[in-house]
């Protein structure tokens, strides 16, 4: 095993060949037959509360689990290439693709649609989460937040500092 990530009831783990065993509650990602085809050399597997994303070797991402926690990425599945680097919420993803932008899904609301900041989320060096929002690091040092305000998704009052 060269990774092993947990959402609330289940386990995955990234096996030295690339592939990926799951076990635990089946709805909260433990099944992983849908996709398990597709998980053939895994770089890394990060975890909501109730599901899966894993990037490829190919810079791709595959997705399994409670479908609006963030376990169903076909909504913006052409937009996951290049993907370097994931962070997870409670209940949404976010990707750092090659060209330093980011691509979020899951719960709208608690991380999983950055429209809002989507123009200012350029350069991202970084991605930290909380509960239910998220924050990016810029090359420029500055930082932009979306989600539910009052888990940090709102930095308005602090922006100046």
């Amino acid at each position: 095993v060269q990774q092993l990530q947990a959402t609330d009831g289940a386990f995955a783990a990234i096996l030295a060949n690339g592939s990926v065993v799951t076990w635990g509650s089946p709805v909260s990602g433990g099944d992983s037959s849908r996709v398990q085809d597709q998980l053939k050399g895994v770089q890394q597997i990060k975890a909501t509360e109730l599901a899966f994303a894993a990037i490829l070797a190919d810079e791709s991402v595959v997705t399994w689990g409670v479908p609006a926690y963030g376990g169903d990425s076909s909504e913006v599945q052409d937009q996951l290439e290049g993907v370097q680097r994931l962070q997870a919420a409670n209940c949404a993803f976010a990707a750092i693709l090659a060209d330093e932008s980011v691509v979020t899904w899951g719960v709208p609301a608690y991380g999983g649609d950055s429209s809002e900041v989507q123009d200012q989320l350029k350069g991202v060096q970084q991605v930290q989460a909380t509960y239910h929002a998220f924050a990016a690091i810029l090359a420029d040092g500055s930082v932009v937040t979306w989600g539910e305000p009052d888990s940090g998704g709102d930095s308005s009052e602090v922006q100046d500092q």
